[in-house]
């Protein structure tokens, strides 16, 4: 029998202790409702963690019994403290998956890991989206239709300054004309990224089984798969050398 996939859902969790509208979507928050879908399917064993814990909630041992990592925050990325931003991109690049959702492309984190800006248009108006399959033979795409329609939700629109995705999965459109490249993948050191755009904070969004069922893929893609383990710094010879003249 295989190992569970570790998984850790990181929140901000703002919006949703200080606003009743928001705290009426998600009484036990963000990571709450993601947690509890994961939860419910086999292979996962889900762990949350928040802004204001101590550390952020992401100790030295919490990372390190995390396979997968997701990311949501909003209103408060500067008062994420730049040790364990360090510290969760050590574990990126050894090998830990990454989900960054929603506003998340604005974490200092992804970020660090992208090394632009992540900057993007965006509106507020209630309106349609429809996050397109472009691969659908990719693991992250699995169940889905050819699209998954989102009745309301915040508009992102492009350009996205984000690096060339190694993958784009899911490509945005809004009912006011924006497109957006929603669902991009990338492999920084040993770590599994992806990026996932729908999730405003004033939407039901997390609801939604399609968009849970992409995170869910997501997480099993992303999971370490192990392989060989690197060898850096100076190296012995593994023969003798012969000298020559």
């Amino acid at each position: 029998m295989s190992k569970p996939i570790r998984v850790t859902i990181w929140n901000e969790f703002r919006h949703e202790q200080h606003n009743d509208y928001i705290k009426k979507i998600y009484p036990r928050g963000i990571h709450g409702a993601i947690a509890k879908s994961l939860r419910q399917q086999e292979g996962f064993k889900v762990t949350t963690a928040t802004l204001d814990e101590p550390e952020h909630g992401l100790t030295e041992r919490v990372l390190k019994n995390t396979d997968v990592l997701t990311w949501w925050g909003h209103m408060a990325h500067g008062e994420v403290d730049d040790a364990i931003v360090k510290r969760v991109q050590k574990r990126v690049l050894e090998g830990m998956g990454l989900i960054v959702l929603h506003s998340g492309h604005f974490s200092k984190i992804f970020q660090t890991l992208m090394g632009t800006t992540c900057n993007l248009k965006w509106r507020e108006a209630n309106e349609t989206e429809r996050l397109w399959v472009v691969q659908p033979g990719h693991p992250i795409a699995e169940g889905l239709g050819q699209y998954i329609e989102i009745e309301k939700e915040e508009m992102y629109g492009e350009f996205f300054d984000i690096p060339q995705p190694d993958e784009l999965v899911f490509i945005s459109w809004f009912e006011g004309g924006e497109v957006f490249r929603s669902g991009c993948t990338y492999t920084r050191g040993r770590g599994k990224i992806f990026y996932f755009r729908p999730g405003h904070e004033s939407y039901p969004t997390y609801h939604n089984e399609e968009v849970l069922r992409v995170i869910a893929n997501a997480v099993r893609w992303a999971a370490a798969d192990g392989g060989a383990t690197p060898v850096f710094g100076n190296a012995k010879p593994l023969s003798e050398i012969r000298e020559k003249g």
